[in-house]
């Protein structure tokens, strides 16, 4: 009876330490900021060119939000595809908000000029809005729906994410 006992201590102290180890397993990883079918956190930010916008004020159309630094080579190359986007949907209610997080905004005028951008380009200097979005991952792309929803939240770029940017965003617009 005795060594019944025992066993059962050790297994109920094994299942809390492997119970605790899974908890603190968890708890350090960060909850995304943005997933599917969250509301998308709202934010205002100055564009390249001046003026703020504001990312509730897109309501009914569709957004994306493209995160990018000039130092993200992936981000150079997806820039022109992105640009293609834009101009293929614009008139059909679609945003393309490019979100550049480098220090020096001189930097970001310069690619997006040399790049040809014709979207809005913000400035997240501070890196406030990057962190709201839980950004680990260079370049971050997200797709809101009209009612202000995150429908796509894409992590980095691969040639050919834009047809899968391209299919997303149609969708939305129906």
């Amino acid at each position: 009876m005795r060594m019944n006992t025992s066993i059962s201590v050790t297994r109920a102290r094994l299942v809390r330490r492997a119970l605790g180890a899974a908890l603190a397993l968890v708890a350090s990883v960060p909850a995304l900021a943005v997933a599917p079918a969250s509301i998308a956190p709202d934010f205002t930010l100055r564009t390249l060119n001046g003026p703020n916008l504001r990312l509730q004020e897109q309501r009914g159309r569709v957004v994306m939000i493209n995160f990018w630094a000039t130092w993200c080579g992936p981000c150079r190359q997806e820039m022109p595809h992105l640009n293609r986007l834009y101009q293929k949907y614009k008139a059909s209610g679609f945003v393309l908000l490019g979100v550049n997080v480098d220090d020096d905004t001189r930097n970001a005028a310069e690619v997006a000029a040399k790049l040809g951008v014709t979207f809005p380009v913000l400035l997240d200097t501070d890196k406030q809005v990057s962190r709201r979005y839980d950004l680990a991952t260079m370049p971050s792309t997200v797709l809101i729906d009209r009612d202000g929803k995150v429908r796509y939240v894409h992590r980095g770029y691969l040639a050919g994410y834009e047809d899968t940017y391209d299919r997303q965003i149609l969708e939305l617009l129906k």
